[in-house]
């Protein structure tokens, strides 16, 4: 199936930044995999009574977003990100992206890796 939104196709930038986090599926949880959603969830938390939020890759209208929660819970995983890369985030943990750019999803994979290193030794993956 091939998505198209706002006039552009997605599916490669989709694919691609996907594929960045089914890394992670043999440690986390997978709540969606379909056409234009991917999500990922880990371990259950007692402090706030569900499952932590990792990351998702969805389709919008006018791009394709990359949510990667750890950022937003330790926020100095984002020292020395690029200001090319900070200029595709929305909010606190969404990255935006409307095509391949390898330098920048090079950095983001990078940035992932260090994300959920950290979110594993904060008890975030499921399992050991």
């Amino acid at each position: 199936m091939k998505l198209k939104n706002g006039g552009r196709d997605f599916q490669e930038v989709f694919a691609r930044l996907r594929d960045m986090l089914r890394e992670y599926r043999s440690r986390l949880k997978v709540v969606d995999d379909e056409p234009g959603k991917y999500y990922l969830n880990g371990a259950y938390s007692e402090e706030y009574g569900k499952e932590r939020f990792f990351g998702a890759v969805i389709i919008q209208k006018n791009y394709v977003s990359y949510y990667l929660m750890p950022v937003y819970m330790f926020p100095e995983l984002l020292d020395g990100v690029s200001p090319e890369l900070r200029k595709r985030m929305q909010g606190k943990s969404c990255f935006n992206f409307a095509k391949v750019d390898e330098k920048l999803m090079g950095e983001l994979k990078r940035l992932t890796q260090k994300s959920f290193a950290r979110f594993e030794k904060e008890g975030g993956a499921t399992r050991p």
